[in-house]
């Protein structure tokens, strides 16, 4: 997240960083088949059960990681161990470069992966065009309710129809991944939460202590969007939803430690039970240039941030970020983790919907759309630590609101997956039938993703198979919104090859008019999906 440091930047070339930032990963963990068989060792009920209703396993990732390795690498002189990751299997070390070196010389440690990527010598180096990058300014958002000045940015997303049908989010829990949370604690906005229980905890993983009412107010502006509560003045996406609070981001530095304690947040997160992740930091530029994350790096799978969001979203959760406020300058790209792919990144609209200069674009590097969505994030109405209404402006707020939304669709629909839950967002979006780099899919309809939900339940679409069959001279394959681009290929009863389209769209129709009677064999392929099926043509 981008600090007010503009006067000091003159002399960042100067400084000398004798202290390296690394992360090790080991090659094994302790008791792992005891835990699988004692998941309550590792995650709550409430956790299990979300895995449960999704159907998802349990694995290597969720045991916990090898206390005995750290306290080993702890034991190292000029060792200190910044956060540590079980989905990961690492932790993050500060110390020499030598030192840090020194540690593969552990049995247990698989590889070190130093934020500067110029000492990884036995890493490729990736070469690209020269594309200067910008700091991300992440910090600089039938009951009726009286919304106030929150209006537009709750009605834009027809998310008032939702609240009306008592859908405040209700039984769905979010973790807030921010910087501090000054206020929460007194200020009347978030007197409903407090009276209701609705602020279960939280820790502040920079001081590691349980001091979370404290430090920048960045996450108290980010909180109101989604549980803020003043008729007339104030109401929240999420009223109804209850709220752990983290701080991962240390506000006095920019440091990739702070990925680390974002993917510990999250991993805390998922053993609470959290259903979403809501977090307005994204990471681009370092206090150290040489642990800067070029364009080429946003590509979903380097960064060590954006590996963590991914896992997130494999335990069940949803993960809703900002995209980043970097629209304006010569690199617009967006950051991480909005760079993963299963992470929802939320770009920012004005009140007339239309995008906001700073709004960070796509695509990631690997070329998929992003963001993903689209919220309002120019003068969003926000609450500040005395309770006060302002004005601010970023991503940072575009992504609570859709978080908030999200969680109230979700109480909706309480055995759907989070994948499920998202797809309904992006089929609702003003842009669904052709995203693009700027609005993604543009401005979720959420009262006609509650609907579309509705006619799910007896009308279940069916991805990656050519309908209808048998077929004429047109069929129709549709792919979920995550899926970006492929190829359809069509073969004969005797193998042959004898067309091949490529995939145009989300719903995409092929014309089989060339083709006889008879019957063939289709194959679709793309980078992540490989399905075959049958088709007849009468």
């Amino acid at each position: 997240m981008k600090k007010f440091v503009l006067l000091f930047l003159i002399f960042v070339p100067l400084l000398v960083f004798s202290q390296e930032e690394a992360w090790v990963y080991f090659n094994a963990k302790a008791n792992e088949q005891y835990f699988l068989d004692n998941p309550s060792m590792m995650l709550s009920q409430r956790a299990l059960d979300r895995r449960s209703t999704q159907n998802i396993a349990l694995d290597f990732k969720d045991v916990p990681i090898n206390q005995s390795f750290i306290n080993t690498v702890s034991a190292v002189s000029g060792i200190k161990v910044m956060a540590k990751s079980k989905w990961l299997n690492a932790i993050h070390v500060r110390g020499t470069q030598s030192l840090i070196n020194s540690l593969k010389n552990f049995g247990f440690v698989a590889k070190v992966d130093f934020a500067d990527k110029t000492l990884n010598t036995t890493n490729k180096i990736v070469t690209t065009k020269s594309v200067e990058i910008q700091k991300s300014d992440l910090k600089k958002e039938k009951t009726v309710y009286a919304y106030g000045g929150s209006a537009v940015q709750v009605e834009m997303l027809n998310g008032q129809l939702l609240h009306q049908q008592n859908y405040t989010g209700s039984g769905k829990i979010i973790a807030v991944l921010d910087s501090g949370f000054p206020g929460v604690d007194k200020a009347l906005p978030f007197k409903r939460l407090r009276d209701n229980n609705q602020i279960l905890g939280g820790y502040n993983f920079v001081k590691r202590n349980d001091d979370i009412f404290s430090q920048d107010s960045h996450g108290t502006f980010v909180l109101s969007t989604m549980g803020a509560y003043v008729d007339n003045v104030l109401i929240g996406t999420a009223p109804g939803a209850s709220y752990y609070l983290f701080i991962t981001e240390d506000v006095t530095s920019e440091n990739p430690v702070e990925e680390s304690l974002w993917v510990e947040a999250a991993e805390k997160a998922d053993s609470l039970g959290v259903d979403i992740i809501s977090s307005s930091l994204g990471y681009t530029d370092f206090d150290n240039p040489a642990y800067n994350h070029n364009y080429s790096d946003r590509n979903g799978t380097s960064t060590f941030i954006s590996k963590g969001a991914e896992i997130a979203f494999s335990r069940g959760m949803l993960v809703v970020v900002s995209s980043g406020n970097d629209g304006g300058t010569k690199s617009p790209y967006i950051g991480a983790p909005a760079d993963a792919p299963s992470v929802i990144a939320v770009g920012a609209v004005k009140a007339d919907k239309t995008i906001a200069g700073f709004s960070s674009i796509g695509p990631s590097f690997d070329g998929r759309i992003k963001p993903d969505v689209m919220a309002q994030g120019e003068k969003t109405v926000v609450s500040d630590e005395n309770g006060n209404s302002i004005f601010l402006s970023g991503t940072s707020f575009s992504a609570p609101i859709i978080s908030g939304m999200l969680a109230c669709l979700w109480q909706a629909y309480p055995d759907k997956t989070n994948q499920e839950i998202k797809e309904l967002m992006l089929e609702s979006a003003t842009k669904y039938a052709a995203p693009d780099n700027q609005y993604g899919y543009g401005i979720p309809d959420f009262g006609l993703a509650l609907n579309k939900g509705v006619s799910l339940k007896s009308e279940k679409i069916e991805y990656y198979v050519a309908y209808p069959n048998p077929a004429s001279d047109v069929i129709a394959v549709d792919f979920p919104p995550s899926f970006n681009s492929g190829k359809v290929l069509f073969y004969n009863v005797l193998g042959q090859k004898v067309l091949e389209k490529k995939v145009e769209s989300i719903h995409t129709d092929f014309s089989l008019e060339s083709l006889n009677r008879g019957i063939y064999f289709y194959h679709i392929e793309s980078d992540s999906v490989s399905k075959n099926g049958k088709i007849i043509k009468k």
